[in-house]
């Protein structure tokens, strides 16, 4: 793991601070989970304003496409995908087997 130091303003630091004890963890902690949270965040507005596909969603995320899309779907982004794809999908596993 790396280390990185960085400066926060006063209103920042404090935030982290007030998180970190509602959360009960370390301050280091909390940092890291908001920049994952950040990512997360930052990747699924891409996707939204096209800049990502659904596959390269999942890949960012480090996710199988079908949590991509349940992702998707718990943020209220649209899914890429209609009903007739979705059950496609299970004749195509179907036949897989």
């Amino acid at each position: 793991m790396g280390v990185i130091s960085l400066r926060l303003k006063e209103r920042d630091l404090e935030r982290l601070e007030e998180l970190s004890k509602s959360e009960h963890k370390d301050k280091s902690t909390m940092a890291r989970e908001l920049l994952e949270y950040g990512w997360d965040f930052l990747m699924l507005k891409y996707y939204r304003d096209g800049k990502l596909s659904l596959n390269g969603l999942a890949k960012k995320l480090d996710i199988p496409v079908s949590e991509a899309i349940d992702l998707l779907k718990e943020f209220g982004i649209e899914a890429p995908i209609g009903f007739d794809d979705y059950l496609k999908g299970f004749e195509v596993f179907d036949q897989a087997r």
